[in-house]
């Protein structure tokens, strides 16, 4: 695994870009950066086992280097079934490729993983028991946000499910603070000095646009999702579950 050494070498005068960069230092960035990111990629594939049905599609929207994909291929346990995987960036992509092609070398899995170059909020979604937005709606622009999950709702059937994982801001100041500064030590656990830790948070102003738990359930609710729970928080990550 190559070590994250991004912002020790440049400002965060630059906006965040998912790049050759960071695609190549990416599993190293998200497991000293994501609490609780590890747990929900674990989840996502004992949901697969749960949820997804026989001849449906599942769909990983935002789907970076696949980790979530494969975990959904490790999980599935009905046959004719198949895996949408989109990005829109082309380092991101690359290499998604080729670990899915690894995956199918090493376990010849019978679920058909495609790998699609493309924004989410152009992508058919049809006949899904399950799809995951795993920290990709926070990239969007918020007057997107309503109509790329209204899109995914119509494309689900009924009872399936979605994985909504996302940065959040607390509406309560004091705890925002709070948990902010929580994050950042344990960032600083993680051998990122406080440079490193100021320069992303600036490459991420404006690109990473965190909203409320409220407010993402007040979302999949208006799109008509019947249920919808917060299975997981570290800190400010949350992970949301919600059933068509």
């Amino acid at each position: 695994m190559t070590v994250d050494k991004i912002y020790k070498d440049k400002s965060g005068n630059q906006p965040f870009r998912f790049n050759e960069e960071v695609a190549k230092v990416f599993p190293d960035m998200l497991r000293r950066s994501v609490p609780g990111y590890a747990a929900s990629i674990e989840a996502i594939g004992a949901l697969a086992a749960r949820y997804v049905l026989a001849d449906t599609n599942c769909y990983d929207l935002g789907c970076s280097l696949g980790a979530a994909t494969l975990a959904m291929r490790q999980g599935i346990r009905r046959p004719g079934c198949r895996i949408v995987a989109v990005d829109t960036a082309p380092a991101m992509i690359k290499r998604c490729r080729k670990l899915v092609a690894e995956d199918d070398r090493q376990f010849a899995r019978d679920t058909a993983v495609e790998v699609v170059q493309a924004d989410i909020r152009a992508t058919n979604i049809e006949n899904a028991s399950l799809v995951v937005l795993n920290y990709t709606l926070q990239f969007l622009d918020l007057q997107d946000r309503d109509a790329m999950v209204q899109r995914i709702y119509d494309g689900m059937n009924d009872g399936g499910l979605l994985v909504l994982s996302e940065k959040v801001v607390d509406e309560d100041p004091q705890m925002e603070a709070l948990l902010v500064d929580l994050h950042h030590e344990h960032k600083r656990r993680n051998d990122y000095s406080s440079l490193e830790i100021s320069q992303k948070r600036a490459a991420l102003e404006n690109v990473l646009l965190p909203e409320t738990v409220a407010a993402h359930r007040d979302r999949l609710r208006n799109a008509g999702f019947a249920s919808t729970a917060v299975w997981l928080r570290y800190f400010n990550f949350v992970s949301v579950i919600a059933i068509k």
